[in-house]
């Protein structure tokens, strides 16, 4: 489990709900509540207390660079333990950011250099019976149009993740 001070950059979709909704229904456990669908651009990202200004303004001119839209989500993918739906329409800027930030690992490195744009939707799916019946409720959910409109920067806290700072997709900070 993440310690606080720990952040992420990433891009809430709401539309996505339906999908973590499905996994809590056949096992509150799989589903971190409180934490809503999203894409995770980098996770985990410059710990809170060494982030500067200069983070937040990159943070900022990246996602300026890639604009607001629709996107269809359509394939289910599981791990052991782990289910998920790829987004494959943010992967340009999954890999902005990590080409950004070169030094800090996806995900520490436990799923390789390159893991693809994807909402987790449950996470301890060990045993495959149940992780069988996720996949086959996200999958009826599937083809899902969702909205991607701006990137989030949190921080984990005593009371759960924070936004510390909003970017929307697509327009470029004020001078």
């Amino acid at each position: 489990m993440p310690e606080p001070g720990t952040t992420a950059v990433v891009i809430v979709l709401p539309d996505a709900a339906p999908l973590l909704d499905a996994a809590w229904r056949i096992d509150p456990a799989l589903v971190r509540r409180g934490v809503p669908a999203h894409v995770s651009l980098l996770y985990p990202f410059v710990p809170e207390s060494a982030l500067t200004g200069r983070d937040e303004s990159a943070v900022r001119s990246l996602a300026a660079g890639f604009q607001a839209g629709d996107l269809v989500l359509e394939e289910v993918v599981t791990a052991p333990g782990f289910v998920a739906v790829t987004v494959p329409g943010l992967q340009p800027a999954v890999d902005a950011f990590r080409t950004r930030w070169p030094g800090l690992r996806p995900y520490g490195g436990r799923f390789g250099a390159r893991p693809a744009a994807h909402v987790t939707v449950a996470m301890g799916a060990d045993d495959p019976t149940t992780a069988a019946r996720v996949r086959t409720a996200v999958d009826g959910l599937l083809p899902l149009r969702i909205r991607a409109a701006e990137v989030q920067l949190v921080v984990l806290t005593e009371e759960g993740w924070q936004s510390r700072l909003t970017a929307p997709l697509g327009v470029p900070d004020a001078p």
